[in-house]
């Protein structure tokens, strides 16, 4: 039995993964900035019969309060196992559309509420000389993938920092992973720019996803491959398969992927502008 924490945690793959971990018997606590939703998934969790599951509201971007989650799983549990830092927003626009304020959340959210929780787990997890942290990328950030380009920065941002700490944790006894997923059904598809000023993607992108990757991945599915992944200690994982394609294209390729990246730019722009006649 691991004990685990999960950000992000009341929807989309965080609650999936909380989902999968207390199914195998894992103690797990949810936590989100959604406290209220973080208690409603726990609360179905410890329905299950198998493991156990409390939540706590938690705003990565504030450090203290992330110390404070993790550390108090420690102590209570007398030990942290697991943590998957994956909470997070969808930012979308062209560069010319998009504010500070969008590069901002982006930066506060996706890359320094890693930060965080990378900041907070690995000490306790050296200490105890066992442990993996599993912070959740995208696609994003292994291909160039415009039209966010704040969310696609963060996400590089997230690969490299996972890839580099893998390398220093090794020989310490802590494993690191970061997770890589296309594009997934989820509510962060149905909530683009939130409280942010407004894009023509800003709402719900899932129509003009769609057109791109038509058959969404499932949370639930993804979910699978993070826990084998994690099993497996993979470095990274990618999922699904056109996404591990899209990865391998941008490896071989990278003046290709820029060039495919520039048509569905081109695309998005020009219909943007037909939008506004």
């Amino acid at each position: 039995m691991s004990i685990a924490i999960v950000t992000g945690g009341a929807s989309g793959i965080g609650r999936a993964i909380a989902t999968s971990l207390v199914a195998r018997g894992d103690t797990v606590v949810v936590t989100d900035i959604d406290g209220e939703g973080a208690g409603k998934v726990a609360d179905r969790l410890n329905t299950l019969g198998r493991g156990k599951a409390a939540s706590a509201r938690l705003d990565v971007t504030d450090p203290d309060a992330v110390t404070e989650v993790y550390r108090s799983a420690r102590d209570e549990h007398g030990r942290l196992d697991l943590v998957f830092n994956n909470a997070g927003i969808a930012i979308g626009g062209l560069a010319e559309e998009l504010t500070l304020d969008h590069w901002n959340r982006a930066i506060d959210i996706n890359l320094k509420g890693v930060v965080h929780g990378v900041h907070a787990a690995y000490p306790i997890m050296l200490e105890q000389g066992s442990g993996h942290i599993v912070n959740t990328a995208s696609l994003a950030g292994l291909v160039p993938m415009p039209v966010g380009i704040p969310y696609t920065a963060t996400k590089h941002a997230v690969v490299g920092l996972s890839l580099g700490l893998r390398a220093e944790a090794a020989s310490r006894g802590v494993k690191v992973s970061v997770v890589c997923p296309s594009f997934v059904d989820t509510p962060l598809l149905d909530n683009v720019n939130p409280d942010l000023p407004e894009t023509p993607l800003s709402g719900n992108a899932k129509n003009d996803i769609a057109k791109a990757s038509p058959r969404l991945y499932t949370a639930e599915k993804l979910a699978r491959d993070i826990m084998r992944g994690v099993r497996r200690n993979q470095a990274l994982i990618v999922a699904p398969a056109h996404g591990r394609a899209a990865w391998r294209g941008a490896r071989l390729n990278p003046g290709l992927a820029v060039r495919a990246a520039q048509f569905a730019a081109d695309r998005i722009r020009a219909g943007h502008q037909a939008g506004k006649r």
